[in-house]
């Protein structure tokens, strides 16, 4: 089933590990308490943009899961439970 999609909704996993990365980077030198007021508002700011990219690659993948899940119904969808016959 074809969707249209923007570039920012097809995060590749190698793009959501950098964002990742460097979101991880970026909280640990704010967290050294030695960076300016600008400089801490900035790395803010980008540390907002990188987890944006990556809660919505998350949120794709979560809906791709489901629509794997149950095609018909991805809202509705339960994990496979090998378990249930």
């Amino acid at each position: 089933m074809p969707t249209s999609t923007t570039p920012d909704e097809n995060l590749p996993i190698a793009e959501f590990e950098k964002s990742l990365d460097e979101l991880e980077r970026l909280v640990a030198r704010m967290e050294e308490g030695e960076l300016s007021l600008d400089d801490s508002l900035q790395s803010f700011e980008r540390g907002i943009a990188l987890y944006r990219n990556c809660q919505g690659a998350l949120d794709r993948a979560k809906l791709r899961v489901s629509q794997l899940l149950d095609p018909d119904a991805p809202e509705s969808a339960r994990p496979f439970d090998p378990e249930t016959p």
